[in-house]
């Protein structure tokens, strides 16, 4: 049998791990990432601490081929940034891979070979084929597999409510910012001294909110405003000292306080639906029934990532209608049903599409969902990767302990309130629940605490990959 050539899009640390695996296992991958450098995406949030500490950041096959070369893990109590990440891990793990590694290549559909989506005689029999830009020369590239490890940063949400952008958002580009921007660094000049309007309530706006606050500290003439969509703030508040990534814990307890101290002024039920522009800078217009409108001279939005699927148009994917993830993903990490989080640990049996060899994997595997936890890329890609090499055992076998992430919603009282806890320590393996407390009450036939009937137990953290 021929050895299997596998097209691994992004070489984040998934994509990375992915290659890694199929490596070990004899496997030939082949990484195409779209930057100048591996981790391209991650290199736009450098400067941003990330959730996890190292110990659940480093996937094992990728350790075993670092420590070939004489690399030395780092501590895995500490966290690291984005930066860490690259310096520490990423970038070593790209040079022992360099062979298989495609810079500047930025892929623009996957199909099979000669066969478009309807047509079926034959088609498993053909190779699946990779269409990219190398360096701007468009290029083919056959395999027998393709994993999608590209993750969604380069595909933010835009700013407007229903999904679309903002009447004038796109006209309003200049003084719109998406994602995390680097107030500390780089953008500090834009945002100094300046009315800024955060708009999301994630981790990504929060941290945001508190880097514009470090901000205001040395510049007081700078005015942060949070345009928050919900009703309710305090549920923005997470897990704080619940959750055991104290790292996330702890960003729930400092916008609290920034909220309480004044330093913060918040539009709750704020839904945005026009941005006009005049000599005062950006009126932000919301449809709500108060009809609030705030004036500011930037915006930044944080209102989350969608998957890019206009490469995948051509291929047999299978995806959840809301979530745009597969559809033994959605009901563990729909956040309609679940506020907390432990996604039980999932591979290739979830992650597999009616088109024979292909798989998304990472962040992007969760379509919509507004949270990831790398950890669980790196299973997913292991999973995958034994299918692939025919392990079939391997594949179907849990090597993954994931920490408890935090309680199943906020209440008024505040991000350390005991009473809004349902996730009292790790889910039970194969226990239909979103969380270890709503496991126990759903063994005794009882509704549990919010998680739907159809869902198992479920963990997942930040937008890093």
């Amino acid at each position: 049998m021929a050895t299997k050539t596998i097209a691994i899009i992004g070489a984040g640390p998934v994509g990375l791990a992915a290659a890694a695996h199929a490596t070990e296992r004899g496997l030939i991958p082949i990484v195409l990432e779209r930057g100048p450098a591996a981790g391209h995406a991650i290199r736009q949030w450098a400067h941003v601490p990330m959730f996890s500490p190292w110990a659940f950041n480093i996937d094992k096959a990728a350790e075993r081929l670092l420590e070939a070369s004489g690399w030395t893990r780092p501590d895995p109590d500490r966290y690291p940034t984005g930066g860490d990440l690259i310096s520490h891990y990423v970038a070593p793990l790209a040079e022992r891979l360099r062979d298989r590694i495609k810079l500047n290549a930025e892929v623009i559909s996957v199909s099979r070979a000669g066969f478009d989506k309807v047509k079926t005689d034959g088609r498993e029999a053909v190779p699946l084929l990779v269409r990219y830009r190398d360096g701007g020369t468009p290029a083919s590239l056959a395999v027998d597999a393709v994993i999608d490890a590209s993750g969604t940063w380069f595909s933010p949400n835009p700013a407007g409510v229903g999904g679309l952008p903002a009447i004038g958002e796109i006209e309003a580009t200049e003084h719109i910012a998406y994602g995390m921007p680097d107030i500390s660094g780089e953008a500090r000049s834009r945002y100094a001294g300046k009315q800024v309007a955060v708009l999301g309530g994630g981790h990504s706006a929060i941290g945001t909110l508190i880097a514009l606050s470090e901000l205001q500290a040395e510049n007081p003439a700078t005015k942060i405003t949070w345009l928050y969509r919900g009703p309710i703030l305090a549920k923005a508040f997470g897990g704080g000292a619940a959750d055991q990534l104290s790292a996330r814990g702890e960003l729930g307890l400092q916008i609290a306080d920034l909220v309480k101290q004044g330093r913060i002024r918040t539009h709750t039920g704020f839904r945005l639906e026009q941005i006009e522009r005049d000599a005062s800078g950006l009126r932000l217009i919301s449809n709500d029934e108060r009809k609030q409108a705030v004036t500011v001279d930037e915006l930044i939005v944080a209102t989350g990532f969608r998957p890019e699927l206009a490469l995948l148009r051509e291929l047999r994917v299978e995806l959840d209608p809301a979530l745009e993830c597969p559809p033994s993903l959605a009901p563990l990490i729909d956040p309609n049903v679940h506020s907390c989080g432990t996604v039980r640990p999932h591979g290739a049996a979830d992650l597999a599409h009616p088109e024979p060899g292909f798989y998304i994997a990472g962040m992007k595997s969760y379509g919509r969902a507004p949270t990831f936890l790398l950890a669980t890329g790196h299973e997913q890609v292991r999973s995958i990767v034994a299918e692939l090499a025919g392990d079939h055992a391997a594949a179907r076998r849990v090597e993954l302990v994931l920490p408890e992430t935090g309680v199943c919603s906020a209440t008024p009282g505040g991000p350390s309130a005991s009473t809004s806890s349902c996730c009292g320590g790790p889910a039970p393996v194969a226990v239909d629940a979103c969380c270890a407390d709503d496991a126990v009450a759903k063994q005794s036939g009882k509704a549990g605490c919010g998680c739907s009937s159809s869902s198992r137990e479920t963990t997942r953290e930040t937008a890093e990959v």
